[in-house]
């Protein structure tokens, strides 16, 4: 008895640190449409820091009804709008605030994940910059190499490039001379799709050297920009429609 005693006042003495309270700051998110197999849904969202279980959860139920993954709703409020970010008029959707909801971003890589696994893909292609961030876990997770594709001048041995037009000017995505090899299967992951013009890039470097392109993949999409008809043959599965350009 006098050990279980010892052992409470011990317990006492040294008590679990006290839960911080969080500043819970929220931002309207313009309107977002989730992908649906039947219909498209508009979404008015304010994200917060911490959303309320019962909301989330009721969001699920109505995307289940829709034919949605019920994962996609809490994807799409973990997802900030930035307004005017880098430059006046753009609307930056910011993925940094998805990346500090485990949750969210677990959901986010678990979908691709099973969307791809037991497909025979031997090459997970991440464009510069973001699409490093989806890509390495995606690639573990189906036993796939992942490859880089960079921007110029940032792999250190030989390279191989593909030009690709701006709105003033033209840039160019380059991958290691190796990295892949004929006959191999990839996806092209990115974070985002907007006007296409490096994710078709990706494509043509990829199939120079005779990878096959099974699927493009990207959290979100902004179909105002119609970067989707670049992609020439190329399917695109996207998470999250966001009508912020």
């Amino acid at each position: 008895m006098q050990s279980i005693v010892s052992s409470y006042h011990l317990c006492l003495a040294h008590p679990p640190p006290p839960v911080l309270c969080q500043r819970l700051l929220c931002h309207r998110i313009p309107s977002i449409r989730l992908p649906s197999r039947r219909s498209t849904t508009s979404l008015g969202l304010f994200t917060c820091a911490a959303v309320s279980r019962e909301s989330e959860m009721a969001a699920a139920a109505a995307a289940k009804e829709d034919g949605q993954d019920p994962r996609i709703p809490k994807i799409a409020s973990s997802i900030r709008v930035i307004p005017d970010f880098p430059k006046p008029g753009i609307m930056f959707q910011d993925i940094t605030t998805l990346l500090l909801d485990t949750e969210a971003f677990k959901d986010t890589i678990d979908i691709f994940v099973e969307r791809y696994k037991c497909k025979g893909i031997s090459v997970v292609a991440g464009v510069e910059a973001r699409g490093f961030i989806f890509g390495p876990p995606i690639a573990l997770a189906i036993g796939a190499k992942f490859v880089p594709m960079r921007k110029p001048k940032k792999l250190p041995g030989k390279v191989i490039s593909e030009e690709y037009s701006l709105e003033y000017g033209t840039d160019k995505i380059e991958m290691h001379v190796g990295a892949v090899e004929p006959g191999e299967r990839a996806i092209i992951i990115d974070d985002l799709i907007a006007t296409g013009g490096t994710l078709a890039a990706a494509i043509r470097l990829l199939e120079r050297v005779g990878v096959k392109i099974v699927e493009c993949a990207c959290v979100i999409e902004l179909p105002e920009l119609k970067g989707r008809e670049k992609l020439g043959e190329a399917p695109l599965f996207i998470l999250v429609t966001s009508d912020a350009a």
